[in-house]
């Protein structure tokens, strides 16, 4: 055991930070950084998002396949359309708060059946498009707050002050 000086070991920490670091994008001191250790992990999610700077953060509640207006649970019994539906709200929930999907810095999907997790992760993959993916945590439930509803996804948001 050899010992390295205090601010070597954090010069070579950066270092290595900095090597993984993905999509970083800067605006009057606002940055977002995605990080990905495993090769397993490139595409699928982030294994950290960092963001420093001032931000506004937008935390959205759960959104199933409700009717915005209604709340009677569309698609029941098919988890591709709840998913994509869910997205759908997602986004403009998102909008009316100032972001978008590439401000998302963590998802959590809760799904019933995690049977279903190669159609959430793709239906995941194409509501991001070219946005880097998230920090995401899929959680198999043994149910949601309605008993026809199949996923529901919830994200936390970061929006740089303009």
């Amino acid at each position: 055991h050899h010992s390295i000086a205090p601010n070597e070991k954090s010069l070579m920490a950066t270092r290595r930070r900095k090597r993984k670091a993905t999509q970083v994008r800067t605006k009057r001191n606002f940055e977002k950084r995605h990080f990905n250790y495993g090769r397993w992990t490139k595409g699928r999610f982030s294994e950290a998002v960092t963001v420093t700077g001032p931000a506004k953060m937008v935390f959205l509640a759960g959104i199933g396949s409700e009717h915005e207006q209604t709340g009677k649970i569309m698609y029941p019994g098919d988890f591709t359309a709840q998913c994509r539906y869910a997205f759908r709200k997602l986004k403009k929930v998102l909008a009316r708060n100032g972001a978008g999907m590439s401000d998302v810095v963590k998802q959590v999907t809760y799904v019933i059946d995690a049977r279903h997790q190669k159609q959430a992760g793709e239906c995941r993959r194409e509501a991001y498009g070219k946005a880097p993916l998230p920090a995401h945590t899929f959680l198999n439930v043994s149910q949601l707050a309605w008993p026809e509803m199949l996923v529901e996804i919830d994200v936390i948001a970061m929006v740089p002050l303009r």
